[in-house]
Protein backbone atom coordinates (compact mmCIF):
# COMPACT_ATOMS: atom_id res chain seq x y z
CA UNK A 1 0.00 0.00 0.00
CA UNK A 2 1.27 3.20 -1.21
CA UNK A 3 2.26 6.17 1.41
CA UNK A 4 -0.33 8.98 2.22
CA UNK A 5 2.05 11.62 2.14
CA UNK A 6 3.76 10.45 -1.06
CA UNK A 7 -0.09 10.69 -2.85
CA UNK A 8 -0.69 14.19 -1.59
CA UNK A 9 2.49 15.49 -2.55
CA UNK A 10 2.01 13.99 -6.08
CA UNK A 11 1.36 16.84 -8.67
CA UNK A 12 -2.21 16.80 -10.49
CA UNK A 13 -2.22 14.87 -13.78
CA UNK A 14 -1.39 17.61 -16.99
CA UNK A 15 0.12 20.00 -14.73
CA UNK A 16 4.02 20.77 -14.25
CA UNK A 17 5.60 19.25 -11.73
CA UNK A 18 6.91 22.76 -9.87
CA UNK A 19 3.53 24.43 -10.36
CA UNK A 20 2.61 26.13 -7.25
CA UNK A 21 0.45 25.31 -4.58
CA UNK A 22 -2.65 27.00 -3.92
CA UNK A 23 -6.43 27.59 -3.30
CA UNK A 24 -7.24 27.77 -6.97
CA UNK A 25 -6.93 29.70 -10.34
CA UNK A 26 -7.77 32.91 -8.71
CA UNK A 27 -4.79 33.57 -7.36
CA UNK A 28 -5.22 33.18 -2.94
CA UNK A 29 -2.41 31.71 -0.90
CA UNK A 30 -0.67 29.55 -3.49
CA UNK A 31 1.01 31.93 -6.15
CA UNK A 32 -0.35 33.48 -9.27
CA UNK A 33 -1.60 36.18 -9.49
CA UNK A 34 -4.64 38.01 -8.04
CA UNK A 35 -7.07 40.72 -7.93
CA UNK A 36 -4.44 43.33 -7.17
CA UNK A 37 -1.82 41.77 -9.60
CA UNK A 38 -4.54 42.23 -12.46
CA UNK A 39 -5.52 45.65 -11.87
CA UNK A 40 -1.94 46.71 -11.67
CA UNK A 41 -1.24 45.09 -14.77
CA UNK A 42 -4.40 46.68 -16.05
CA UNK A 43 -3.12 50.41 -14.76
CA UNK A 44 0.55 49.63 -16.54
CA UNK A 45 -0.58 48.61 -19.45
CA UNK A 46 -3.35 51.95 -19.58
CA UNK A 47 -0.43 53.92 -18.96
CA UNK A 48 1.75 52.92 -21.28
CA UNK A 49 4.62 51.56 -18.75
CA UNK A 50 6.34 54.51 -18.37
CA UNK A 51 7.49 58.18 -19.40
CA UNK A 52 6.53 58.65 -22.88
CA UNK A 53 7.42 61.82 -25.51
CA UNK A 54 4.86 64.77 -27.14
CA UNK A 55 4.88 64.30 -30.84
CA UNK A 56 8.63 63.31 -30.48
CA UNK A 57 10.19 65.98 -28.05
CA UNK A 58 10.79 65.62 -25.10
CA UNK A 59 8.91 67.66 -22.30
CA UNK A 60 10.12 69.69 -19.25
CA UNK A 61 7.69 68.60 -16.40
CA UNK A 62 7.88 70.76 -13.04
CA UNK A 63 5.38 70.02 -10.06
CA UNK A 64 4.67 72.88 -8.46
CA UNK A 65 2.28 72.46 -5.87
CA UNK A 66 0.58 69.64 -4.19
CA UNK A 67 -1.90 69.81 -1.73
CA UNK A 68 -3.78 66.82 0.11
CA UNK A 69 -7.54 67.16 0.53
CA UNK A 70 -10.09 65.55 2.74
CA UNK A 71 -13.89 64.90 1.83
CA UNK A 72 -16.09 63.81 4.68
CA UNK A 73 -18.56 60.60 4.23
CA UNK A 74 -20.70 58.74 6.35
CA UNK A 75 -17.67 56.54 8.42
CA UNK A 76 -14.79 58.95 8.29
CA UNK A 77 -12.58 60.91 5.55
CA UNK A 78 -11.74 60.36 2.40
CA UNK A 79 -8.33 61.41 1.39
CA UNK A 80 -6.82 62.68 -1.76
CA UNK A 81 -4.43 64.24 -3.38
CA UNK A 82 -4.51 67.77 -6.03
CA UNK A 83 -1.52 68.69 -7.93
CA UNK A 84 0.02 71.37 -10.48
CA UNK A 85 2.30 70.99 -12.56
CA UNK A 86 4.06 73.27 -15.35
CA UNK A 87 5.02 71.32 -18.45
CA UNK A 88 7.25 73.64 -21.03
CA UNK A 89 9.72 72.26 -23.97
CA UNK A 90 12.35 75.02 -23.16
CA UNK A 91 11.86 76.58 -26.69
CA UNK A 92 9.20 78.80 -26.41
CA UNK A 93 6.28 76.77 -25.35
CA UNK A 94 4.45 76.17 -22.29
CA UNK A 95 1.53 75.29 -20.21
CA UNK A 96 -0.06 74.52 -16.64
CA UNK A 97 -2.28 72.30 -15.35
CA UNK A 98 -4.33 70.29 -12.35
CA UNK A 99 -5.64 67.74 -11.50
CA UNK A 100 -6.65 65.43 -8.34
CA UNK A 101 -7.41 61.91 -7.77
CA UNK A 102 -6.49 59.61 -4.79
CA UNK A 103 -3.47 58.77 -5.04
CA UNK A 104 -0.15 61.10 -5.70
CA UNK A 105 1.24 59.71 -9.48
CA UNK A 106 -2.50 59.54 -10.62
CA UNK A 107 -3.27 63.41 -9.52
CA UNK A 108 0.55 64.39 -11.09
CA UNK A 109 -0.10 62.41 -14.47
CA UNK A 110 -3.69 64.11 -14.65
CA UNK A 111 -2.42 67.36 -14.51
CA UNK A 112 0.10 67.02 -16.56
CA UNK A 113 -2.05 65.63 -19.54
CA UNK A 114 -3.97 69.02 -18.43
CA UNK A 115 -1.17 71.13 -19.14
CA UNK A 116 -0.30 69.33 -22.47
CA UNK A 117 -3.42 70.41 -24.08
CA UNK A 118 -3.27 73.91 -22.71
CA UNK A 119 0.48 74.74 -23.99
CA UNK A 120 0.75 78.48 -25.32
CA UNK A 121 3.47 79.83 -27.53
CA UNK A 122 5.42 83.15 -26.03
CA UNK A 123 7.96 84.37 -28.39
CA UNK A 124 11.45 84.98 -26.61
CA UNK A 125 14.06 87.60 -27.97
CA UNK A 126 17.30 85.32 -28.87
CA UNK A 127 15.84 82.65 -27.90
CA UNK A 128 16.97 83.51 -23.97
CA UNK A 129 14.11 86.89 -22.79
CA UNK A 130 10.98 88.49 -23.33
CA UNK A 131 10.78 90.91 -25.89
CA UNK A 132 9.25 93.90 -23.30
CA UNK A 133 7.95 94.17 -19.87
CA UNK A 134 4.73 92.94 -19.14
CA UNK A 135 2.13 92.83 -16.19
CA UNK A 136 -0.64 90.24 -15.30
CA UNK A 137 -3.28 89.63 -12.84
CA UNK A 138 -5.57 87.22 -11.41
CA UNK A 139 -7.73 87.23 -8.59
CA UNK A 140 -5.54 89.26 -5.59
CA UNK A 141 -2.31 88.40 -7.61
CA UNK A 142 -0.05 90.81 -9.50
CA UNK A 143 2.91 90.22 -11.31
CA UNK A 144 5.09 92.09 -13.27
CA UNK A 145 7.61 90.74 -15.58
CA UNK A 146 10.87 92.45 -17.02
CA UNK A 147 13.42 91.74 -20.06
CA UNK A 148 17.00 91.46 -18.91
CA UNK A 149 20.45 91.47 -20.31
CA UNK A 150 22.39 88.23 -20.73
CA UNK A 151 23.74 86.85 -17.71
CA UNK A 152 21.36 88.41 -15.37
CA UNK A 153 19.58 85.02 -14.84
CA UNK A 154 15.84 83.70 -13.52
CA UNK A 155 14.82 86.22 -10.71
CA UNK A 156 11.84 84.60 -10.05
CA UNK A 157 10.96 82.62 -6.85
CA UNK A 158 8.38 79.65 -6.06
CA UNK A 159 6.24 79.25 -8.78
CA UNK A 160 6.81 81.79 -11.70
CA UNK A 161 10.38 80.30 -11.42
CA UNK A 162 9.58 76.74 -12.69
CA UNK A 163 7.14 78.88 -15.52
CA UNK A 164 10.57 80.22 -16.70
CA UNK A 165 12.76 77.47 -16.56
CA UNK A 166 10.13 74.80 -18.82
CA UNK A 167 9.95 77.65 -21.47
CA UNK A 168 13.43 77.99 -21.81
CA UNK A 169 13.80 81.38 -20.33
CA UNK A 170 17.46 82.61 -19.35
CA UNK A 171 17.16 85.93 -18.18
CA UNK A 172 14.27 87.40 -16.65
CA UNK A 173 13.53 89.68 -13.46
CA UNK A 174 10.11 89.55 -11.62
CA UNK A 175 7.78 90.81 -8.80
CA UNK A 176 4.38 89.42 -7.30
CA UNK A 177 2.80 91.06 -5.09
CA UNK A 178 -0.85 90.56 -3.77
CA UNK A 179 -0.36 86.79 -3.06
CA UNK A 180 1.50 83.90 -2.32
CA UNK A 181 -1.12 81.33 -3.80
CA UNK A 182 0.73 79.25 -5.95
CA UNK A 183 -2.65 78.85 -8.62
CA UNK A 184 -3.09 82.88 -8.89
CA UNK A 185 0.90 83.31 -9.37
CA UNK A 186 0.60 80.87 -12.09
CA UNK A 187 -2.56 82.20 -13.52
CA UNK A 188 -1.28 85.65 -13.82
CA UNK A 189 2.31 84.83 -15.15
CA UNK A 190 0.56 82.76 -18.23
CA UNK A 191 -1.88 86.27 -18.36
CA UNK A 192 1.30 88.45 -18.84
CA UNK A 193 3.12 85.80 -21.10
CA UNK A 194 0.20 85.54 -23.57
CA UNK A 195 0.39 89.19 -24.31
CA UNK A 196 3.92 89.38 -25.29
CA UNK A 197 4.66 90.28 -28.63
CA UNK A 198 7.64 90.21 -31.11
CA UNK A 199 8.67 93.34 -33.59
CA UNK A 200 7.86 90.90 -36.50
CA UNK A 201 4.53 90.49 -35.20
CA UNK A 202 4.34 94.11 -34.90
CA UNK A 203 5.22 94.79 -38.16
CA UNK A 204 3.39 92.62 -39.87
CA UNK A 205 0.22 93.79 -38.28
CA UNK A 206 0.98 97.56 -38.98
CA UNK A 207 2.38 96.92 -42.77
CA UNK A 208 5.95 97.95 -41.68
CA UNK A 209 9.38 96.82 -42.13
CA UNK A 210 11.12 95.47 -38.50
CA UNK A 211 13.90 98.01 -38.83
CA UNK A 212 11.54 101.31 -39.59
CA UNK A 213 10.26 99.97 -35.80
CA UNK A 214 13.61 99.83 -34.48
CA UNK A 215 14.72 102.85 -36.00
CA UNK A 216 12.14 105.19 -34.84
CA UNK A 217 14.28 106.36 -31.76
CA UNK A 218 17.81 107.27 -34.06
CA UNK A 219 19.38 104.21 -34.28
CA UNK A 220 22.32 104.11 -36.73
CA UNK A 221 21.90 99.91 -36.27
CA UNK A 222 18.21 99.49 -36.79
CA UNK A 223 18.92 96.92 -39.93
CA UNK A 224 21.96 95.03 -38.06
CA UNK A 225 19.23 94.68 -34.88
CA UNK A 226 16.39 93.82 -37.03
CA UNK A 227 18.20 90.86 -38.75
CA UNK A 228 19.32 89.99 -35.40
CA UNK A 229 15.77 89.67 -33.80
CA UNK A 230 14.80 85.77 -33.63
CA UNK A 231 11.41 84.44 -32.56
Amino acid sequence: MADETEIQAAPAEGAPADAPRGRGPRGGRGGGQGRGGNRDNNRARRDGGGPREEGGEELIEKLVHINRVSKTVKGGKRFGFAALVVVGDGKGRAGFGHGKAREVPEAISKATAAAKKKMIRVPLRDGRTLHHDGNGHFGAGRVTLRSAPQGTGIIAGGPMRAIFESLGVHDVVTKSVGTSNPYNMIRATFEALSEQTSPKSVAQRRGKKIADLLGRGGSQTAEADAAAIAE
